[in-house]
């Protein structure tokens, strides 16, 4: 029997989905469902991390069933997954010991406002800043507020990781413990320029090095599949990236210059540097690309909008302004585009290039007259602000401006959104025909790995399809005045909750 195919397992904040691909990356069968995280207090993000596990196992079931191919066909796995979600689990048993902390939870801000002297510090080592976005300072929460933890973690019966590292353990049957560089590069624990975790770093953090998993490059063999009842016992899993460095592969960026935005939960953009690790001088972060088995290191510098598609979510969840997350494009047509309404849309704090846990979501310029369709067009703006301010910072330290963007994600099916952000931009935007570029990615990071290929050179081909092209049609005038605007209310937003967060430390 051939094994031609390929399966992709794609774990996300509010959804996980498993994708058969065939050896052209062309999907044949696929399955989603959503699994919610819940806000057990304000700044408080946390999912069950036993439903992330059994949420696999059905869907993979059901993309083979639409695929109509037999699992044994399959020459390969590939995994992506949320980053910075962290876990800790009984190696044992391998149960979680507690809910997973994730990505967007802001419990640890006040360690890292302790500790803001050392951020040029862990900045040099990690390319990243400190914030409660990144995971070391959630193991550490875990290891001191679940009771035992940390003396259990001492005594090697706990595992620490981030969400492939959790699957992987499973897939394998408990038999690997390992993560990839991407994963590993969002930590706050792994030496930028070593590939390595830092001594000195899981000291300060306080994060037993024993808890941690091998680094690994991100094609090659991560382990085996073992014990599962949905698939056989055997299959590689050659290809593992954290979600937005799976997507970069996705869009076919993989070489110096090129750039990417995925609108998922969040908005993430990153631009490929090739073997040049960057440093940022504008609260951007320098992060790793997917890095294959052979070959130097690979570099990206990256930005992160906290709240992208999670904005519509709370304007259809929150303020039931829509029954359906599409339906705001309808409504964002409605609207009065001369209504003066902006939407900052700090729900979980500000992330690049501002970095401030404290802000809040805040609507300027509420009147009388105003409409659920202006909140709308608020909503979807306010997230494509967000993105602008990361382009501003990613030319500053770029040797050369972006010429043009490729987009993908839920947010990016929306034209009138993707129109407003060409038009703020300045930027020609390109669409993925791929709905989903990080599955995708995963894919085809596994297949390298496995060799399904000649070379990277012919798996990059399979992706060279149409692309629908959005072109600004706003001046530079009307630009500048709208970013004028959008960078008063954000200053605002940031000079009021540090006012009132001194203010409460005072009493």
């Amino acid at each position: 029997m051939a094994r031609d195919h390929l399966l992709a397992i794609d774990q996300g904040t509010t959804s996980t989905r498993a994708v058969v691909y065939d050896r052209f990356l062309q999907p044949v069968g696929q399955a989603q469902a959503e699994v919610s995280p819940t806000y057990p207090q304000s700044g408080w993000v946390e999912h069950d991390a036993t439903a992330l596990v059994g949420s696999v196992g059905p869907l993979v079931w059901e993309a083979l069933r639409e695929s109509k191919i037999d699992a044994g066909r399959l020459a390969a796995i590939g995994l992506t997954n949320q980053r910075e979600t962290t876990i800790l689990w009984d190696r044992a048993t391998g149960r979680p010991i507690a809910p997973a902390l994730v990505w967007q939870d802001r419990r640890t801000a006040d360690f890292c406002d302790r500790n803001r002297d050392r951020r040029p510090w862990i900045a040099d080592r990690t390319g990243l800043v400190l914030d409660p976005y990144f995971s070391a300072t959630k193991i550490a929460w875990l290891l001191d507020h679940v009771p035992g933890a940390r003396s259990r973690a001492e005594r090697g019966e706990l595992a620490a990781g981030t969400v492939d590292s959790l699957l992987l353990w499973h897939l394998t049957g408990g038999r690997r413990h390992v993560t990839d560089v991407t994963n590993a590069s969002r930590t706050l624990l792994m030496n930028l320029r070593t590939l390595q975790w830092d001594d000195e770093l899981c000291h300060f953090f306080g994060v037993p090095r024993g808890l941690l998993p091998e680094i690994l490059p991100s094609a090659g063999e991560f382990g085996r599949t073992l014990g599962l009842d949905y698939l056989p016992d055997g299959l590689p899993i050659t290809g593992v990236a954290g979600d937005q460095q799976a997507s970069l592969v996705g869009q076919g960026c993989m070489d110096a210059g090129q750039a990417k935005c995925t609108y998922g939960t969040g908005a993430f953009l990153l631009v490929h540097t090739g073997n040049q690790a960057i440093p940022s001088t504008r609260g951007l972060v320098t992060t790793l690309a997917a890095t294959p088995g052979e070959g130097p290191p690979q570099y990206a510098l990256e930005g992160s909008v906290f709240v992208a598609g999670a904005a519509v979510q709370w304007f259809r969840d929150g303020l039931r302004g829509v029954g359906a997350a599409p339906e705001i494009s309808r409504l964002y047509h409605e609207a009065n585009p001369e209504s003066g309404v902006v939407f900052v849309p700090a729900l979980t704090g500000l992330g690049a290039p501002h970095w401030d846990p404290d802000a809040r979501g805040t609507i300027f310029g509420l009147t009388r007259a105003t409409t659920v369709a202006d909140l709308a067009r608020a909503t979807l703006e306010g997230v494509a602000y967000q993105v602008a301010d990361l382009i501003d910072a990613m030319n500053a330290d770029l040797p050369a401006p972006l010429s043009d963007l490729r987009v993908d994600g839920g947010l990016a099916r929306s034209d009138p959104f993707l129109q407003y952000q060409a038009d703020l931009l300045g930027l020609s935007l390109r669409r993925s025909p791929f709905s989903e570029s990080t599955a995708l990615g995963a894919a085809l990071l596994a297949g390298l790995g496995v060799g399904l290929w000649l070379d990277r050179t012919a798996a990059l081909e399979l992706l060279q399809s149409g692309s629908q092209v959005f072109e600004p049609q706003r001046d530079q005038a009307w630009r500048q005045q709208a970013l004028r605007r959008w960078r008063h209310a954000v200053e605002t937003v940031k000079r009021h909750y540090r006012v009132e967060a001194v203010a409460i430390a005072g009493e």
